[in-house]
């Protein structure tokens, strides 16, 4: 689908829009936009290059940009898109193959301008893709403060089994969260790269107010580039702790296992003392032998739990 955008009063031809977004375009629409301006429109392929050469390139006084997009809703699977960015002093091109609100939404805000340069458009889809970064991200941090508030909750904490299994599910949850927190900061940096290549590249034809624009969106990226790290530190914080609460709970259940295999040993040794079948065992000539028995199994029992108390090992 191609989208135009053109001048304000301007007839709506091909050749005088100032920013023309092509959403999944056929073959016949990047040959008729590369044929009017003499540009060249990224394929699938080309958007998919991960090397920064391929990403971040000047063609005839032409920026060609592309980076992966997060264009996804919150509460939506975060899968990158590639885009694609073609700016030159006269148009603008834009390459996606997927919807998104984000860029409409630019459309709303420069609907008003009289004149539309492509640099603003260009300036406008940036922060646009900031802000939506940011709005994840915060996200993300709500998702990390209700973790934090169940792994490190006071009080009396809940039956073991139970335990085991909502930690496990908290993280599984926040290995996730730091899966799109990676995601988040990969395309975050794409954009930075963006945003200096076409200050440092554009800066002889691009207004300077836009430049400095530029250079807000770049320090806005590095802060949420920084919150973004502290994130993923909570991250590992949250996860090493889950898994140690798990291993905590499971060396309790097996300190009463060794704990009741000890005390256990030396009644089992009384009482097989005092079950085999010996034809003479003065024991059992004892009125009060049977009692005594019992009472020795009784007493070897306590023996070892004082000693483990005494310790401090329970």
């Amino acid at each position: 689908m191609l989208r135009t955008f053109p001048t304000h009063h301007a007839q709506s031809v091909l050749s005088q829009c100032t920013w023309i977004d092509l959403v999944d375009p056929s073959e016949e629409e990047r040959a008729r936009v590369e044929k009017t301006f003499g540009l060249h429109v990224p394929t699938r392929d080309d958007l998919g290059e991960i090397e920064a050469s391929s990403r971040l390139q000047v063609e005839d006084g032409t920026l060609y940009m592309t980076a992966p997009l997060i264009l996804s809703q919150p509460n939506e699977v975060w899968i990158p898109t590639p885009a694609g960015f073609v700016l030159a002093k006269h148009v603008l091109l834009t390459v996606r193959y997927v919807p998104s609100l984000f860029f409409d939404n630019v459309v709303k805000e420069i609907s008003g301008h009289e004149t539309l340069e492509p640099a603003l458009a260009f300036v406008h889809i940036l922060e646009e893709l900031v802000d939506h970064a940011a709005d994840l991200l915060e996200g993300s941090g709500v998702d990390l403060d209700e973790a934090s508030h169940v792994i490190f909750r006071p009080g009396k904490r809940a039956k073991l089994s139970h335990e085991t299994a909502m930690l496990r599910q908290l993280m599984i949850r926040t290995g996730r969260t730091s899966e799109r927190m990676a995601r988040i900061h990969y395309t975050l940096v794409c954009l930075d790269r963006m945003a200096k290549f076409s200050q440092e590249r554009g800066r002889d034809w691009i207004a300077h107010n836009l430049c400095a624009d530029l250079q807000a969106v770049s320090s806005d990226i590095a802060s949420l580039v920084q919150f973004a790290e502290g994130l993923v530190s909570r991250v590992q914080l949250l996860q090493d702790a889950a898994t140690g609460i798990i291993n905590i709970d499971q060396n309790d259940v097996m300190k009463v296992l060794t704990i009741a295999s000890v005390v256990g040993i030396p009644p089992v040794l009384v009482v097989g003392v005092y079950g085999m079948n010996f034809k003479y065992m003065p024991e059992y000539d004892w009125s009060w032998g049977y009692p005594y028995a019992l009472a020795l199994i009784v007493v070897t029992a306590i023996i070892p739990l004082l000693w483990f108390k005494w310790k401090d090992w329970i």
